[in-house]
C-alpha cells in the first residue's frame, strides 16, 4: 500500500525550531515533485515549499521564504521540511504530498497525487 507518513509535528514557543519529516512506503519518492502544504482552522490549504525530483529547483511562499528549508533523500525515500524563526501565524496542519506533472504545476493541492495524514504544528507566543 502506497502511503505518506509524516512526523515531527509539535508544540514550539515563537522563535524555536522544527523538523517534519516524510517518509514514503510503496512508492519511490524520486519519481515526484514533492511539496508541503498547511491548512490552520478556517483557511485554505496552502503551499509551503516545494521541491523537484532532483532537487535542484525549490519553491517557497513568501511567508516562510529565509525560515524554512526543504530537502530531499531519494537515497531514504525521505523528505524534509526544517521550519526556524517559526511564528504564531505558522501554527497548522502540515502535509507533505507527491506529484507527478510538470514543476510549473506545483502551487495547488489540486495539482498533487498522494497526501500524507498531517501533523498539527503548533506556536506559541
Amino acid at each position: 500500500q502506497e502511503q505518506l507518513v509524516e512526523s515531527g509535528g509539535g508544540l514550539v514557543q515563537a522563535g524555536g525550531s522544527l523538523r517534519l519529516s516524510c517518509a514514503a512506503s510503496g512508492r519511490t519518492l524520486s519519481s515526484y515533485i514533492m511539496g508541503w502544504f498547511r491548512q490552520a482552522p478556517g483557511k485554505e490549504r496552502e503551499v509551503v515549499a516545494a521541491i523537484s525530483r532532483s532537487g535542484v529547483l525549490i519553491y517557497y511562499a513568501d511567508s516562510v521564504k529565509g525560515r524554512f528549508t526543504i530537502v530531499r533523500d531519494n537515497a531514504r525515500n525521505t523528505v524534509h521540511l526544517q521550519m526556524n524563526s517559526l511564528k504564531p501565524e505558522d501554527t497548522a496542519v502540515y502535509y507533505c504530498a507527491a506529484a507527478s506533472g510538470y514543476w510549473t504545476r506545483r502551487f495547488y493541492p489540486s495539482d498533487y497525487d498522494s497526501w500524507g495524514q498531517g501533523t498539527q504544528v503548533t506556536v506559541s507566543s
